[in-house]
């Protein structure tokens, strides 16, 4: 176990509770914890996109062959879907592909309460083009990123085992709507978030997507990737201590 990260954010000797934040990938995070922990042996169980934050489960070394168990568990969500416009990416990282005005009062909140609750169950939807899911033995966004169709797009069996309606407000030209979601291992929020649209009779993505929990673990009980110290910060606190001014 690292000392430099504190004993109650493992929850095994090898396996780290981490914070994403907004604005870096997944990967960036594995790339700001090797110098930390010393090791190039990081793994994680679950990726996150980089306009969503939260909870990530991270395996060190040996802990690295831990990872497949905790990515089956289940996950829960806070998210908002923008019901009014579709993207290339199913979130606004991506470039508008679809828009339809969502007018005051447009959709009633009797509909969304119930469309929220009946998305409730098994859903076979196409996964998103943005992911690393492979067709051919090549993820999905790679085609996407070089403009090429792919063979096809996989379908994959969604899951959705809690969802709550949290709030919902009318935002320009669209309707906003904040949930929070339990799902099973391999669902994809993005997607879910379009389907909810679609059964409202509009386009959708997601605005911003927040991972408060894996199964039993949560967000509050990780690590802040983003108080980690930069190379720079930790240069000036050893001149610092060497020299004995700023």
């Amino acid at each position: 176990m690292n000392t430099i990260i504190p004993q109650q954010h493992y929850i095994e000797d090898d396996v780290l509770l981490v914070h994403k934040p907004v604005g870096i990938s997944s990967f960036g995070v594995i790339r700001k914890l090797r110098p930390i922990l010393n090791t190039k042996k990081i793994g994680h169980a679950g990726t996150l996109d980089p306009l969503a934050k939260g909870l990530m489960i991270i395996g060190i070394n040996a802990g690295t062959k831990k990872m497949n168990t905790y990515l089956k568990l289940p996950k829960t969500y806070l998210a908002e879907v923008l019901i009014g416009k579709s993207t290339t990416t199913g979130d606004l990282e991506g470039v508008v592909v679809e828009e339809k005005k969502v007018y005051k009062d447009d959709i009633k909140l009797n509909d969304i309460e119930d469309t929220v609750m009946n998305m409730i169950g098994i859903h076979t939807l196409s996964v998103p083009i943005y992911s690393a899911i492979k067709v051919q033995g090549k993820p999905l966004y790679t085609y996407a990123r070089a403009g090429i169709t792919p063979p096809y797009i996989p379908e994959k069996d969604m899951h959705i085992t809690s969802i709550q309606l949290l709030d919902t407000y009318h935002a320009g030209a669209c309707q906003a709507v904040q949930v929070r979601v339990e799902v099973t291992s391999g669902s994809y929020i993005r997607t879910l978030g379009e389907e909810l649209g679609r059964r409202l009779g509009y386009p959708a993505t997601l605005k911003s997507l927040y991972r408060t929990k894996i199964a039993e673990y949560h967000d509050t009980d990780a690590y802040r990737i983003d108080q980690l110290p930069s190379q720079h910060t930790r240069l000036h606190g050893i001149l610092k201590l060497l020299f004995g001014h700023s």
